[in-house]
């Protein structure tokens, strides 16, 4: 009995931390590109994964969208809830899908990025410099991975 309330409990926390990993990346999607494309929402996606993926950032989805000041929606001092239930639901479904389908490099056409920015509200930001390269320029966003991969 003992053994199958350690397996029950080991379920129940797996089945709440993939909705809680599911819930940041939906709001990193929504925050962060819900008036973009279809293609630049799953570029964010993919960054954030990409993050995941890499050695150089934590190794969970909430991890890095929580990291100190890596998501400017997170850091903003704004509210997080999100209001437009249509781009809501989208980014909900997006999150998901991704999740599901761990391995992103079907759909990793960012080139392995690890960073993206808004030109159009931060210029070019003081990070962006010469051991990054430009991988794809999607709506508004500009992608970006390291020289050296």
């Amino acid at each position: 009995m003992k053994a199958l309330l350690g397996v029950t409990l080991l379920v129940l926390t797996n089945v709440a931390q993939a909705a809680s990993e599911a819930e940041c990346l939906a709001l990193n999607i929504y925050h962060e590109a819900r008036s973009e494309s279809i293609d630049g929402q799953v570029g964010v996606a993919v960054v954030t994964l990409n993050r995941v993926a890499s050695s150089q950032y934590p190794n969970t989805v909430c991890e890095v969208v929580k990291e100190y000041r890596q998501f400017s929606w997170y850091w903003d001092g704004k509210p997080d809830t999100p209001f437009e239930k249509a781009e809501w639901y989208m980014a909900q479904k997006l999150a998901e899908y991704m999740l599901k389908h761990p391995d992103i490099s079907q759909f990793d056409f960012t080139d392995g990025a690890l960073w993206y920015y808004n030109p159009s509200i931060v210029g070019r930001p003081y990070w962006h410099d010469e051991t990054k390269v430009i991988t794809r320029i999607i709506g508004r966003h500009v992608f970006l991975r390291s020289l050296r991969m």
